[in-house]
C-alpha cells in the first residue's frame, strides 16, 4: 500500500518558473520532503516562461497560464471533442439560467467594499462545477454577459454606497478581461490530495479553497510577503485610471480575505506579517511563524584570503521597484564621492524591463557605468556573498529575505533597509536604515568600507545568529 502523502503546492508567479525567494523555498521542501509525493500547481502569466527549476521525478506539474492563450482549455490533456461538446451545450438558455446568477453574485462580492469572504468561496466552487460541465470563453464573451456587466457596474458607480468611479467602456472592458483571466483557475480541474499548501494569499489560494470545500482536504498557507500590501504598491505606479485602480484592488482583497477566511494554519515567514494576518481577523492559534532557513553546508564562510582589489558592495535582488535599486544607486554616487575606487554589484534577473531601463539611465546621469555592475542571475550564491565586503539591500517592502538570511550565513556584514521581518532576521547583528533614504544608506555603507574591525565583528555574530535560529 502506498502510504506516501500527497501535497498540492500552489504557487503564483514563482517556482518553478522564475527564480527569487519563494522559488528557492519551494525548491527546497519538494527535493528535501523525499516522504512526500507534490502536485505542483504553478500559476503563470503566459505558456512560454522557460522552466528554471527541476522538479522531483514523483512530482507533477499543473501549468494554468493567465495570457497568452487563445482557447482557455489549451493548458489542460483534456481531447478536442469534449471541449467542442461543452462549447456546443453553452447556448444562451444556459449563460442567461445558470451563468448570469453566479455572475451576478461574483460582481457583488468583487465590488463590495466589505468582504464576505465564505460567499466568495461558495459562488467560486459553483463556478467551478458550471465549467466541469459548460464552457469558460462561451460564457464569460457571451453578449449577455457583457450586457449584464455594463449594467451592473454602472448601477454601482451610481450607488455611493459602493464608492467606485464611473468608468469609460474602455475600463468596464479592461475589468472584465481581469476577471476572464484570473478566474481561469476555476476552469483547471483541481486534483484530490491529503493537504493543499498555498504559498501566497494570492490566486494561487483559490485552488487551495476549491479544495477544501469539494473534499474537505486541509490547507495550508505561508505568507512570504504580505500580497495585499505588495499590490497596493505596485499598483501606485501603473497610472490606472480611478475606477480600474479601486477594481483590481477588490478584487485582490477578496482573493486575500478567502485565503485567510479558509486556511487551517496560517504560517508567515517573519512575525512582522502577523500584523496583517489579525487585522483581517486571524485568530491567533491559526497562526505560527516559520522563519525561512537556510543550509548551513552551502553557505560556508570564505577561508581563502584574496589579493587586494576594489572596496565591493554586493546585493542579491532581482531588478524590481520594490527592490528599490534606484535608491541602491544614488547611495553609490555618494559612497563614491568619498570612496572612488568603490564597486557595486548587484546579482540578480530583471522583472520588470521599465524599471530596469530607468536605473541604466540614472546610473548613466551618474557616470556610474564603471562604479555600478548589473551582475545578472547567479547560480553560484555562496561565492555572490563571499566577493563583497558588504551585502546591503535597499528594499521598500520584504519578508523574511534569504538574501539577508543567506550572507548572515557566510558571515558577511548586512546593512539593509528597516523593512519586513529584516529586523527579526538581524537582531542587533547588522546595521539598519530607513528605506528610500540614499544618503542614509551610503553612509551607513562607507562607514562599514572604512572600518574592517566592524566589518569583521558584525559578519562572525551575525553568522553565529544565523547558524543558532535558521537553519
Amino acid at each position: 500500500m502506498n502510504d506516501r502523502i500527497k501535497v498540492m503546492l500552489s504557487t503564483e508567479g514563482t517556482y518553478p518558473f522564475h527564480q527569487g525567494g519563494v522559488s528557492t523555498w519551494c525548491d527546497l521542501l519538494t527535493k528535501k520532503l523525499t516522504g512526500v509525493d507534490f502536485i505542483l500547481y504553478s500559476i503563470i502569466m503566459n505558456p512560454f516562461v522557460i522552466q528554471k527549476f527541476s522538479i522531483p521525478n514523483s512530482a507533477r506539474l499543473i501549468k494554468v497560464p493567465l495570457w497568452g492563450t487563445e482557447e482557455p482549455s489549451e493548458h489542460l490533456s483534456i481531447p478536442f471533442s469534449e471541449v467542442y461538446l461543452a462549447k456546443k451545450r453553452t447556448v444562451d438558455k444556459v449563460v442567461q439560467d445558470r451563468f448570469i446568477p453566479l455572475f451576478n453574485d461574483l460582481l457583488k462580492e468583487i465590488i463590495s467594499i466589505d468582504k464576505n469572504p465564505v460567499a466568495f468561496g461558495n459562488v467560486l466552487v459553483e463556478m467551478y462545477k458550471y465549467f466541469q460541465e459548460y464552457e469558460y470563453k462561451n460564457s464569460f464573451k457571451s453578449e449577455l454577459t457583457w450586457n449584464f456587466y455594463k449594467d451592473y457596474i454602472r448601477k454601482s458607480a451610481l450607488d455611493r454606497r459602493n464608492k467606485i468611479a464611473i468608468p469609460s467602456v474602455h475600463s468596464m472592458i479592461q475589468s472584465l478581461g481581469w476577471v476572464y483571466r484570473f478566474l481561469n483557475i476555476l476552469n483547471t480541474p483541481v486534483p484530490k490530495m491529503d493537504v493543499s499548501h498555498s504559498a501566497a494569499a494570492a490566486f494561487c489560494g483559490i485552488p487551495c479553497v476549491l479544495a477544501k470545500l469539494l473534499y474537505k482536504t486541509p490547507f495550508l498557507l505561508t505568507e512570504h510577503g504580505v500580497y495585499l500590501r505588495e499590490q497596493y504598491l505596485s499598483l501606485s505606479q501603473r497610472g490606472y485610471p480611478e475606477y480600474l485602480n479601486s477594481f483590481l484592488i477588490r478584487l485582490i482583497h477578496s482573493v486575500s480575505s478567502l485565503s485567510y477566511e479558509y486556511a487551517d494554519q496560517i504560517s508567515p515567514v517573519c512575525n512582522y506579517n502577523t500584523r496583517w494576518e489579525r487585522k483581517f481577523g486571524v485568530e491567533p492559534e491559526r497562526i505560527m511563524t516559520i522563519y525561512n532557513g537556510v543550509d548551513e553546508e552551502r553557505f560556508l564562510p570564505c577561508t581563502v584570503l584574496k589579493a587586494a582589489r576594489f572596496p565591493t558592495v554586493v546585493t542579491v535582488a532581482r531588478v524590481d521597484p520594490v527592490k528599490d535599486i534606484i535608491t541602491l544607486i544614488k547611495a553609490a554616487a555618494a559612497v563614491k564621492r568619498k570612496i572612488p575606487e568603490v564597486r557595486f554589484i548587484v546579482y540578480g534577473s530583471v522583472s520588470v524591463p521599465k524599471y530596469f531601463d530607468e536605473c541604466l539611465q540614472l546610473r548613466s546621469k551618474l557616470g556610474l557605468e564603471e562604479t555600478f555592475i548589473f551582475a545578472g542571475h547567479t547560480n553560484d550564491m555562496s561565492a555572490a556573498y563571499q566577493s563583497g565586503d558588504v551585502i546591503a539591500l535597499s528594499s521598500i517592502t520584504e519578508a523574511f529575505p534569504y538574501s539577508v538570511v543567506e550572507a548572515m550565513m557566510v558571515g558577511k556584514p548586512i546593512i539593509a533597509t528597516d523593512v519586513g521581518g529584516i529586523r527579526e532576521a538581524l537582531g542587533e547583528h547588522g546595521m539598519l536604515v530607513n528605506p528610500r533614504q540614499p544618503e542614509e544608506l551610503a553612509q551607513g555603507i562607507f562607514e562599514l568600507l572604512k572600518n574592517p574591525d566592524l566589518r569583521n565583528s558584525m559578519a562572525m555574530k551575525a553568522r553565529n545568529r544565523a547558524l543558532r535560529y535558521f537553519t
